[in-house]
């Protein structure tokens, strides 16, 4: 017997939202609309400042002086007390930072990512310094430890910018443009320490001066295009001063090429220009704050006004539109919600639970239950038939392609093995023809055919991956990580292409052994695809705490950062393997080969322009570590 039917959902409806379509849609939803968002803004402004914005400028201006100071330090000037009592007052500055940061809740995703990152490069300031006091960092590497820290507190500033008005948010963003011109003012200083007592311009510390000096400059003057006259004005006086003319001529002349060898005659006068200039800076950075939080008080009084008054008229249409929905929104809402829960324990109870047997047991036909939901509404009860349907179809649409989708690994596996099998029996052919060659040129063919029959067995190993299978070769003994990295580099055809520089004296376990050369192979073949033939590709192995990191490195075009946020995102959590994106097989096979061995790849701008492959080996799979005579 057919299902008792119901009154029509669209009579209920058209009386039920007939008011507050026209009251809130019309001036609620416009007024809340416009003035809402600038409201939460508003509220969150003080509080993010306060415990955000405030300390985290603090700790930046206590970590330029303590860089400088370091330099010194570095350089040979007596300066212990003096950094030991910067050092403190740094960590005062950090501490009060993180109760501050700690104390603040419902960050955006993008705002913790930052802060997050922020902490962590903190966290390093302790390290940095042991590195310091032992000697054991050059003041390059010193310089990049803190330009780091300084950096990720930069980032954190740009997610902190929340003024609602367009004008105030331009404002804003080019003062945060100085402050960030000023932290590379606080470099120079540094690296002209570095510079005085070496008494040359090395080429590193060109390169790096060169990196400040044009950042800098663009900074400066783009925020300069960006300030109104009022809050303007003392850059422009700066940048017209003579004090600024004598630090761009130091500037000029520092990263110049008559420095290379020696330092000219205006070197003595290069510290006491940037001292000048940065003092200037100092005072007008404090003034054009100042002047920005003066401005945004009355911004903040005027969206209060409009957010009072939006809320005042769309309260009474609240109102009306409440009383007269109230009597039609009990059973409506009864069946709605009795829909919505059947269909939300459909979604994430029933379906992924049929995935999951389908998974295990692509033979399986796992039973449906229909949705059983009672209704008075002819609407509704259509609803539930008709997610009745989708469910049965869904779930034969399921079985369907789990049934083809073991297939197609089955033949993936099969196929994968018959070529094993026969490539295996051809690559000890070959090695029997090779011991008896005599001619060069039959021993040079026989060698390429070797390569070319190698290559052929890693792609026959892909399939057995993608089908979520072992392949059948493997070490039983621990083998030296030279080894695996030439045996990586020799299943590319471009293995030529491949400069590897001498690794760490490590092993890595037999049961490893196999995927890691299959992985890095992938990862060394991509970069020789991707890059011009006549540039090499360089492979380094480094350790680190926790394992051992492998370096990739080619000198192609590169990827632009959405897609290496995409391709980074597929690494460390592989999905399952699509027929459809076949140009990513390699990837796919990069990402279950990491996850069987928790090894983490990622993907980063070569700073050659290319792409930068990091593999990071876990300890897990490291046999054991040879002590190096002579090193620590």
């Amino acid at each position: 017997m057919p299902p008792k039917r119901g009154r029509p959902i669209a009579l209920k409806i058209l009386i039920l939202l007939a008011v507050p379509l026209i009251s809130l849609a019309g001036l609620w939803g416009f007024a809340a609309g416009l003035t809402g968002g600038d409201g939460l803004r508003l509220l969150e402004i003080n509080n993010l400042v306060t415990n955000l914005a405030t300390p985290s400028e603090q700790v930046n201006a206590e970590l330029q002086q303590e860089r400088l100071l370091t330099m010194e330090f570095l350089t040979g000037q007596p300066k212990e007390q003096e950094l030991a009592a910067q050092r403190a007052r740094t960590d005062r500055a950090v501490t009060a930072f993180f109760l501050r940061s700690g104390a603040q809740k419902n960050l955006s995703p993008e705002l913790t990512a930052a802060l997050d990152t922020l902490r962590r490069e903190l966290d390093g300031l302790a390290l940095l310094r042991g590195e310091v006091n032992e000697r054991e960092a050059t003041p390059l590497k010193a310089i990049g430890g803190y330009n780091r820290m300084v950096d990720a507190g930069f980032r954190m500033y740009d997610r902190l910018i929340l003024v609602p008005d367009m004008t105030l948010y331009r404002q804003a963003r080019a003062v945060t443009m100085l402050g960030e011109a000023k932290e590379l003012l606080s470099r120079e200083r540094a690296l002209i320490v570095v510079t005085m007592a070496a008494g040359k311009v090395g080429d590193a510390e060109r390169a790096m001066f060169l990196e400040a000096i044009s950042t800098r400059r663009l900074l400066f003057d783009q925020a300069l295009s960006h300030l109104d006259d009022a809050l303007g004005a003392p850059y422009e006086r700066l940048a017209a001063s003579p004090e600024y003319r004598r630090f761009a001529e130091a500037e000029d002349a520092i990263h110049g090429q008559a420095a290379k060898n020696g330092l000219p005659a205006t070197a003595a006068g290069w510290s006491s220009a940037t001292a000048d200039v940065w003092r200037m800076v100092e005072r007008n950075q404090l003034l054009a704050v100042e002047g920005l939080v003066e401005r945004v008080n009355p911004a903040a009084a005027g969206i209060l006004v409009k957010i009072g008054i939006a809320g005042g008229l769309g309260l009474l249409a609240v109102l009306a539109s409440v009383l007269l929905s109230l009597r039609f929104r009990r059973k409506l809402v009864r069946e709605l919600a009795g829909l919505r829960d059947m269909a939300m324990a459909l979604a994430h109870a029933g379906l992924p639970a049929l995935l999951r047997t389908l998974k295990e047991n692509p033979k399986a036909r796992p039973e449906v239950t229909p949705l059983d939901v009672r209704t008075e509404t002819t609407e509704v009860t259509d609803i539930v038939h008709a997610f009745n349907t989708v469910q049965t179809t869904a779930a034969e649409t399921a079985m369907g392609q789990a049934r083809l989708r073991h297939g197609v690994n089955e033949v993936f596996v099969n196929l994968a093995r018959r070529n094993q099998s026969l490539l295996h029996r051809q690559l000890i052919q070959l090695d029997e023809m090779e011991k008896g060659a005599d001619d060069p040129e039959t021993l040079e063919d026989l060698f390429r055919l070797d390569h070319l029959t190698t290559r052929m067995r890693r792609h026959a190993e892909s399939l057995i991956i993608l089908s979520g299978q072992t392949p059948g070769r493997g070490w039983r003994r621990a083998v030296p990580v030279i080894d695996v990295l030439r045996a990586a580099s020799a299943e590319v055809e471009e293995y030529a292409r491949v400069e590897l520089a001498m690794p760490p004296r490590v092993s890595l376990t037999g049961g490893a052994v196999a995927d890691v050369i299959h992985l890095l192979a992938e990862l060394i073949e991509n970069a020789t695809l991707f890059s011009p033939p006549t540039t090499r590709v360089d492979m380094r192995a480094t350790s680190v705490p926790g394992g051992l990191l492998i370096e990739i490195e080619d000198r192609g075009l590169g990827l632009g950062q959405s897609e290496l946020d995409e391709l980074n995102a597929r690494l460390a959590e592989p999905p399952e393997f699509d027929l459809a994106e076949s140009d990513r097989l390699g990837l796919f096979v990069v990402g279950k080969l990491a996850a069987r061995h928790d090894v983490r790849v990622t993907l980063g701008p070569s700073p050659y322009g290319g792409l930068t492959a990091t593999v990071l080996l876990p300890s897990s799979v490291i046999a054991d570590q040879l002590t190096v005579v002579g090193g620590k």
